[in-house]
């Protein structure tokens, strides 16, 4: 008898869950989330779940309601509850998943957040973890022991950038050295799709302390229109470094693209800077600006379907 599939979500996440339920011709299961007046909370389905393949889609990112650890918490607590109340496998689906930035110590007593994270999920029984373009993938797959799914955004990027690609010479450049992996498999995506040669490069950039330093450009991206590919933009300072330096260095055109539109009031200089002539981004999360040209400018690309045939293709088993 094969087992029925739920989608559940919690606050913050219901519209993109919404468009992943479309896609996939299924309905959110009805939740009931509890707020106490001492902070405390409690969600559970309004449904019997027993043999249920359960999948919860939930971005844990802060915001003006919840921070990361508020929304961490009420996730890892719903994902206890349906194991608890017999769902056969429970699978978290993370349009953002928090902390994987920390994947590695660089200062003595450094902790690595991401692998406590992935110990989080474990410990609440988590049979499952999806998520959309994390920041290491080698970093993620090792963190987790339990089957964990990286869900690239590479080749929805190479889609939308192909026919530009097609009218004027491209170059993908990296904020920062740590991405040239991923800009190399844009490179090799847009190359393949819009049948032009497509070069790439990177940026110098250090970190030490919370001070940046570097910005050295290795790549030619003179009269060329770039493309700068990272994983999220949180403030914006590392992707308008990059942007300097490509601009400096003869760049006719410079468009940013990242997965995770982490913007903040603080991510005002990026769309007032002038140093963009188009700001990428996905809806994984809201992407969040007080600037009011920002819309003019700003392209928000969809995950759902990517979401939807990751969801479908595990409860299949394909």
């Amino acid at each position: 008898m094969s087992r029925s599939l739920e989608l559940f979500t919690l606050g913050g996440t219901a519209e993109y869950a919404a468009r992943v339920g479309q896609e996939l011709g299924v309905r959110l299961a009805s939740v009931e989330e509890r707020d106490f007046e001492d902070g405390e909370h409690k969600t559970r389905p309004r449904f019997a779940i027993e043999g249920v393949d359960a999948y919860v889609i939930h971005a844990v990112h802060g915001d003006a309601r919840q921070s990361v650890n508020d929304k961490l918490c009420r996730l890892l607590f719903l994902l206890g509850t349906l194991k608890d109340h017999g769902a056969t496998r429970v699978t978290a689906v993370l349009p953002y998943l928090c902390y994987a930035r920390k994947d590695r110590r660089t200062q003595p007593q450094d902790p690595v957040t991401s692998r406590y994270v992935a110990t989080l999920f474990e410990a609440i029984g988590t049979d499952r973890v999806m998520a959309i373009q994390v920041h290491n993938e080698a970093a993620f797959d090792n963190s987790f022991r339990v089957p964990a799914r990286h869900i690239e955004t590479t080749e929805l990027f190479a889609d939308h950038f192909a026919t530009l690609a097609q009218r004027e010479p491209i170059v993908a450049i990296s904020p920062d050295a740590g991405g040239t992996k991923r800009v190399e498999r844009f490179r090799r995506a847009l190359e393949q799709k819009s049948g032009q040669p497509i070069e790439s490069g990177f940026v110098e950039k250090y970190r030490s302390s919370g001070v940046v330093t570097g910005g050295a450009l290795v790549g030619e991206v003179r009269n060329r229109t770039v493309i700068v590919l990272d994983d999220l933009i949180a403030t914006g300072g590392t992707i308008m470094r990059a942007a300097s330096a490509c601009r400096a260095a003869g760049g006719t055109r410079v468009i940013a693209a990242a997965t995770h539109g982490l913007s903040s009031q603080s991510a005002k200089p990026l769309f007032a800077s002038g140093l963009f002539d188009e700001i990428v981004v996905t809806d994984s999360v809201p992407f969040v600006s007080d600037d009011e040209s920002a819309p003019r400018r700003l392209v928000i690309l969809p995950t759902a379907p990517l979401v939807a045939a990751a969801i479908g293709e595990a409860h299949a088993g394909t």
